[in-house]
């Protein structure tokens, strides 16, 4: 059981949307706007306030850290003398403090314009300064009613304020995932935002110009944001209040440097979010993860480099535990001087015991050996390969010995391929990949028949043979008229398309499998003739096992799985100006259509074999009975190059 509260807030997202501010601040019935900012933000404070015209009533701009008391004070005089009934904030979190702090003391509705990742416009929660001392709240009177996301107003943003707000957006992620509140509704918005900022951060920090890695890093944020408005969170923001509320550190910059090393004395209460973060960071172990992560941009790394010195190390540890706070792991003041002596210095914390090692360097080393192949298609193959049999590896820490039993696995399949057998193909199906393939190529043609996977029996260049003949030549099974026709996606007939047909006899083989048999058997190419039609002679399928002496059958077997497929008929149809079409119809009630061992059946391709008697329609009249087949495939144009 879970409960999730979501906190009521209108939200405008893209890039230009600063131009929708005057219809908000209608919609809000509003007609007197304070605007805040600071002197940083002088320039898009400018442009709001023209845009608002006589909607405007005063500004304010002197927004400050930590939104001390004292500031707020003097806005709430504005506040008065021009008889305001909106607050509108431009900046980052400091100016969406203020408006917040004028919001618990009036009951305005307000509307933030954020231009950093801090995320607390989404949030229900206030932190203020006074007496050198930080205090937080949790109210719905200053939950922002309207939050409007200009992407553009970021493009400007100083990298390292853009990279410092990032990590602070992170933070407020990764504390939700050990939250005692935590959600599965929060949890994928956490993990969702850790994931963006991971990989938008270190864009934005070679190219700040870079808009989806802007747009990805302010998404990212409201995640966040929602993150921190929805659950409680722990040691890390408790912390960076203490520094930045006692200590005067510039906020976002502290939430940068205390981040990993909060996760690191939190990794062994909340091992499970510990796991989840490093995975979303791509990352073997998540506080090391997240320090590498900072590490590798252009921001502070150390409490020493904000002005921190050792000798506050003591009383922020004081402070820090004077009051109870939920945690995932039991806070000690000797825990916490060890975790700000470390923050101070700089130094990558350990990493969590057992994880694994971090081989993201050999990874991307392996991926750019690849980067200079001329065909585009196969270094994108090559590469995403690597990354793919990289993490599996990783993900399901494989061993050596394992690793030599899989090679030993693959040669033993290679050793017994030939021109009558495929193991390849085997295994490709019975990992299901040649039907994910399959449905990849039959989706794109959502009109056409259904395709089925190829499977490893199929011979190039099967007998030329006349419409009406026997395919089974006297062998025993039940007889079958087959009499099928081929249209394109209008139903019109296409004449002369190429047909071949392929099947097992009556125990299950094909003849490929057969060393006595001489020559083609159950197996032809036919022409349509010219209404698109096919009719021919053949025997009713059996359910087979496929061949299960070679090591993708000791797969099956090892595992518990049956080898079996379901009574089929193969199909391949080609004509120039088509897609090949290939594809299987299976008999309606024979076995294993539930559990086909390809993953090979589809609703679509299982058909009415229908029990008959008397004569066939060429005049035939098999003595203890026969079946009928009658189906249309409906082709599609091949795609125009």
């Amino acid at each position: 059981m879970f409960s999730y509260t979501a906190n009521p807030a209108r939200v405008v997202f893209g890039s230009g949307t600063l131009a929708s501010l005057p219809d908000e601040v209608r919609r809000l019935g509003a007609t007197r706007v304070l605007l805040l900012g600071s002197p940083p933000l002088a320039g898009p404070a400018d442009r709001v306030a023209g845009s608002l015209g006589p909607l405007l009533a005063a500004r304010f701009d002197e927004a400050a850290m930590h939104t001390p008391v004292d500031v707020t004070e003097r806005a709430l005089k504005v506040v008065t003398e021009n008889d305001v009934d909106c607050v509108l904030a431009i900046g980052g979190g400091s100016t969406t403090g203020l408006a917040k702090a004028i919001a618990l003391r009036t009951d305005l509705p307000q509307i933030i314009v954020p231009t950093t990742y801090a995320g607390s416009e989404m949030t229900p929660v206030l932190g203020e300064t006074a007496g050198g001392r930080k205090s937080t709240q949790t109210t719905p009177k200053v939950q922002p009613e309207v939050v409007v996301y200009d992407v553009d107003l970021t493009l400007k943003l100083p990298v390292q304020v853009s990279l410092t707000s990032g990590i602070n957006a992170m933070a407020h992620a990764v504390e939700a995932l050990y939250s005692p509140d935590a959600n599965p509704v929060v949890d994928q918005f956490a993990l969702e935002a850790i994931r963006l900022l991971a990989t938008a951060l270190p864009r934005i920090a070679t190219d700040p110009s870079d808009v989806d890695a802007r747009s990805e890093a302010l998404r990212a944020a409201w995640l966040a944001g929602t993150c921190l408005g929805s659950v409680g969170m722990a040691l890390h923001h408790k912390l960076c209040h203490t520094l930045g509320g006692s200590f005067n550190l510039p906020h976002s910059e502290t939430h940068t440097v205390v981040l990993p090393y909060a996760m690191a004395y939190n990794t062994t209460g909340a091992p499970d979010a510990m796991r989840r973060i490093a995975e979303a960071l791509g990352a073997p172990d998540a506080a090391t993860g997240v320090y590498d992560l900072i590490a590798s941009l252009p921001v502070p790394h150390s409490l020493g480099e904000l002005g921190f010195t050792e000798d506050d190390i003591a009383k922020a540890a004081e402070i820090a535990t004077a009051k109870p706070y939920p945690n995932p792991r039991e806070v000690t003041r000797e825990g916490i001087e060890d975790l700000l002596r470390q923050a101070h210095a700089g130094t990558r914390p350990a990493p969590a015991e057992g994880s694994k090692p971090d081989v993201r360097g050999l990874t991307t080393e392996v991926v750019e050996s690849f980067a200079t192949a001329p065909d585009s298609r196969l270094r994108e193959l090559l590469q995403d390969l690597v990354r793919t049999l990289h993490a599996y590896v990783l993900r399901t820490d494989l061993t050596q010995e394992e690793w030599e039993y899989a090679i030993g696995f693959l040669t033993r399949a290679g050793h017994i391929t030939d021109d009558k057998r495929q193991e390849f193909i085997l295994l490709s199906d019975t990992l299901g990949v040649s039907s994910v393939v399959d449905v990849l190529t039959n989706s794109r043609t959502p009109d056409t028949t259904p395709s089925a996977v190829l499977g490893p029996f199929y011979v190039q260049g099967p007998p030329e043979t006349a419409q009406g003949a026997d395919l089974a030549e006297g062998l025993p099974g039940t007889p079958l008229w087959t009499d099928v026709s081929v249209t394109d996606t209008d139903g019109s007939p296409v004449a002369d398309a190429v047909v071949d047909v392929w099947q097992s006899n009556e125990d299950g083989f094909y003849d490929v499998q057969l060393p006595d048999v001489d020559g083609p058997v159950l197996r032809a190419r036919f022409r349509t003739d010219a209404e698109g039609r096919l009719r021919f002679w053949t025997i009713v399928p059996s359910a087979y096992p496929i061949p299960a002496d070679g090591p993708v059958g000791q797969m099956l077997d090892s595992v518990g799985r049956h080898p079996f497929r379901a009574p089929h008929v193969h199909f391949m149809i080609a004509k120039p100006g088509f897609r090949t079409l290939v594809t299987q119809l299976f008999v309606q009630g024979g076995d294993y259509l539930d559990s086909d061992t390809v993953f090979g059946v589809k609703d679509g391709l299982i058909v009415d074999f229908a029990e008959q008697s008397g004569a066939a329609p060429d005049g035939r009249e098999p003595a203890n009975g026969w079946r009928r087949l009658d189906f249309t495939f409906r082709i599609s144009p091949a795609p125009a190059h």
